[in-house]
């Protein structure tokens, strides 16, 4: 059975106009969806669709992990995460207990395991996944997997947003660029939604009842399908009709219209754009509302990171007293989301040596925090939001112990 055959519920949104398709199509010939059923895979990946960022009140009463898990992914959607990340809940207690004391920390190291058995903490949101890898023993000699068998024995969950965080609006990034103060923001690597429709089929029919009969069979799909159309095109007496599908049931929709002689004579395939979603991404660019010169950003960011140091490399012509007016900056590690962005600044938690020759020779200075430092600063932050959001018996803490493995000596 191809895959997606069997249970087409709500994959499916059947209209009929007369209008022309809102994106560019990619349209294939009748030889080529021949060819195309034939090689297509019957495994899919599905996207999760992106949650709504709206406000929920604080419940009262023990709160169970899954409400707790649910307010943290209103607050950021794990969709919004990078594909090759590992977020959501890593560890989950075999025996359920009321969420009383969560532990916000930028990652779990011994020593914040440690605080965290000390305060009796039921979960722990550690905005680096402890547990990235896959994983195929559960030993004491990995510090990893030791903390990981800690957490399952003190009963404790560990939950990880990272780059859900990063991407969100009001996130880590925007936190970051904050700290030279206001100006217009745009995101560098626009996120994109998880759209449940991904492809539209267009195709004719000659007159109602053959609509009546490929409405019929996506019915017995079970396809919910809603039918609209507006009468006959100008210069023919046939109806224009398209549906809209998931991956999923791309397949089985093809096959269905291919069965009808005018739709498969007719019929067209286009892929659809998935929408961005306007403020979320990774990475920011700001041109500031008051450019500052180059010793002050520093002294600036320095502020906010609180901290006593940071490392600077000038850019090419470039001197303390030089003129910024617009900063890039991405949390952690950014050269990648930072490349080719054009600005008199960049601030991340780290780059290469040679990254960062390679910016500088290009004129823009950079400032490098060191990675975690340019992160932990947004755990008290998000502290308040969490929190405004719990019931009054859960309380919300900041790591203690949680600081950079590297210091300045």
């Amino acid at each position: 059975m191809l895959a997606g055959f069997r249970n087409l519920s709500g994959t499916f949104s059947l209209l009929f106009s007369s209008s022309a398709p809102s994106v560019l199509p990619s349209v294939l010939s009748l030889t080529q969806i021949h060819c195309f059923l034939t090689s297509r895979q019957s495994s899919v990946h599905r996207h999760p669709p992106t949650r709504c960022l709206s406000r929920s009140a604080p419940s009262t009463g023990p709160m169970e992990l899954k409400e707790a898990l649910q307010v943290l992914e209103q607050l950021a959607p794990l969709s919004l995460a990078e594909s090759w990340d590992n977020v959501g809940l890593l560890v989950e207690p075999s025996k359920p207990r009321a969420i009383k004391t969560i532990l916000l920390t930028n990652d779990l190291t011994d020593a914040v395991m440690e605080e965290a058995e000390a305060v009796s903490c039921d979960l722990i949101v550690s905005y680096h996944p402890p547990l990235f890898r896959p994983i195929k023993r559960l030993v004491q000699k990995d510090w990893k997997q030791r903390l990981a068998i800690r957490a399952v024995e003190a009963g404790i969950a560990v939950f990880s947003p990272h780059t859900s965080w990063d991407s969100v609006k009001g996130g880590v990034n925007d936190w970051l660029v904050a700290g030279l103060g206001s100006g217009q923001v745009s995101v560098l690597s626009q996120a994109l939604g998880g759209a449940s429709h991904s492809h539209k089929l267009e195709f004719m029919v000659r007159n109602t009842e053959e609509l009546s009969a490929v409405e019929e069979e996506l019915k017995a799909c079970d396809g919910g399908a809603t039918l609209q159309f507006s009468g006959s095109r100008p210069d023919s007496s046939s109806l224009h009709g398209s549906i809209t599908c998931s991956d999923s049931a791309l397949t089985p929709s093809v096959q269905m219209l291919l069965r009808h002689n005018t739709p498969s004579q007719s019929l067209s395939i286009q892929k659809l754009e998935k929408p961005p979603l306007l403020g979320h991404g990774q990475g920011r660019l700001s041109v500031l509302d008051h450019p500052v010169n180059v010793a002050t950003a520093v002294q600036k960011m320095k502020t906010h990171l609180g901290l006593n140091h940071l490392r600077l490399a000038l850019g090419a012509g470039k001197t303390l007293e030089s003129s910024v007016s617009s900063v890039a900056v991405c949390a952690g590690s950014g050269a990648s989301v930072l490349s080719g962005v054009k600005a008199d600044l960049y601030v991340t938690g780290e780059m290469s040596h040679h990254e960062v020759l390679d910016v500088a020779a290009k004129g823009t200075s950079v400032i490098l925090s060191d990675h975690s430092n340019s992160e932990r600063g947004f755990l008290t932050v998000f502290r308040e939001r969490l929190a405004v959001r719990l019931p009054a018996e859960v309380t919300v803490l900041v790591s203690k112990a949680d600081r950079d493995p590297l210091e300045v000596v």
